[in-house]
């Protein structure tokens, strides 16, 4: 089973109008100069193991508080056993949001087809196009992004789509592409950029883009997405 290596108890804000515990999972295929849980990534040794147990535990105490478990990380769909995780989830009763970079559309297939996700959030980095690569840090088959767009948008199960608007390589012409590449979804979400937070000291030194910019982004995405709305602002 994967080590788990981290455990928040309680959040209101993970996931949109629930309650939900939050399983933090080691190891990504990105490096997102941004990235805010770059010790997940990087250093995964260097934070303690949560036992699964305790964490199942957790929740049969808390059943009738917590609504679900949101799955993040790192990346989780990078580890095989993932669909063995949310099945313990699953079967303690509470539902099951996962948080994914949308790189491995076979197994968001698998987890779909096996009624293991309630919710996913799917992060979309910047355009389809070369600016992807800055954003993740990394190469990316951006044919595996499309495709697991479009899984998620026809999988039935809820959803949001999101963008953290970093301010040297997203302006309002990249989030108006993004939003036309996820025309008609059901929800995106602008999230403000944390400079503290980022693995790359530059990232560290960036002003974030100001609350008026973000909403004037929201706004031209809703022309594809009306469900928009911006967080963190």
């Amino acid at each position: 089973m994967i080590k788990l290596r981290g455990f928040l108890e309680t959040s209101f804000l993970d996931w949109d109008g629930k309650v939900s515990c939050v399983v933090f999972v080691p190891n990504c295929n990105y490096n997102c100069p941004f990235c805010s849980n770059w010790l997940l990534v990087h250093e995964p040794d260097s934070l303690p193991e949560v036992p699964l147990e305790r964490i199942a535990a957790f929740i049969k105490e808390r059943a009738d508080f917590l609504d679900g478990v949101v799955v993040t990380g790192g990346e989780p769909t990078v580890h095989p056993d993932l669909p063995a995780l949310l099945k313990r989830f699953k079967e303690l009763g509470v539902l099951v949001k996962l948080d994914t970079n949308g790189t491995n559309p076979s197994m968001l297939a698998k987890l779909i087809e096996q009624k293991l996700v309630d919710y996913f959030a799917m992060d979309i980095k910047a355009p389809l196009n070369d600016k992807y690569a800055a954003a993740a840090g990394a190469k990316v088959d951006l044919d595996n992004i499309r495709t697991s767009i479009k899984l998620i948008m026809d999988s039935g199960v809820d959803y949001e789509f999101r963008t953290t608007v970093i301010p040297n390589l997203l302006g309002l012409p990249e989030i108006a592409e993004i939003a036309r590449t996820i025309a008609g979804a059901k929800k995106y979400a602008l999230q403000q950029f944390v400079p503290a937070h980022s693995l790359i000291k530059e990232m560290q030194k960036l002003d974030p883009h100001p609350a008026e910019t973000l909403q004037e982004m929201a706004k031209i995405a809703r022309q594809s997405v009306p469900n928009t709305i911006v967080r963190g602002v």
